[in-house]
């Protein structure tokens, strides 16, 4: 989501307003609709990006529901609305709620596009430091130590 203009990302109260257009464009339309769902998705991030984590919340776990019940066929579908939904609650302090689900996105990531891809490295530098904020040293060490370093 980039400015036609200058090119820059959206942010702060202009993402957020995209997002609440977006929702308020595509409600109406069935909940198999892909753009409804990703209006949705937009809106769930846009407030959490502007620390409405209490509203953003909700609207992720709806959107990872969401996502679950009609788009479940491509497994890679479900990766980006469980990581937005592991971001908030980890924003929101509920870390070892997070850990479970950034645990679960780091494994979906390692079978869908394998150990040594980008995105799944990111994943798991995530959760890695993941571990570190919960104490978690040992495991933090093991994990990068054991599934990281022989990709990187």
């Amino acid at each position: 989501h980039k400015c036609f203009d200058c090119g820059q990302r959206f942010h702060s109260v202009v993402y957020r307003a995209l997002g609440w257009a977006a929702w308020k464009t595509y409600v109406g339309r069935p909940e198999t609709d892909t753009t409804r769902a990703q209006g949705m998705g937009m809106l769930g991030t846009a407030l959490q990006q502007n620390e409405r984590l209490e509203e953003a919340l909700p609207i992720l776990e709806a959107h990872l529901t969401l996502t679950r019940r009609y788009w479940s066929h491509n497994p890679g579908n479900i990766l980006s609305p469980k990581g937005n939904l592991a971001s908030c609650l980890e924003d929101m302090g509920r870390r070892a709620e997070a850990l479970v689900l950034k645990r679960e996105v780091y494994a979906s990531h390692v079978d869908i596009f394998g150990a040594s891809d980008g995105n799944t490295i990111g994943n798991g530098l995530n959760l890695a430091n993941s571990l570190l904020e919960l104490g978690f040293c040992d495991d933090a060490h093991t994990f990068v130590r054991d599934q990281l370093l022989p990709v990187a």
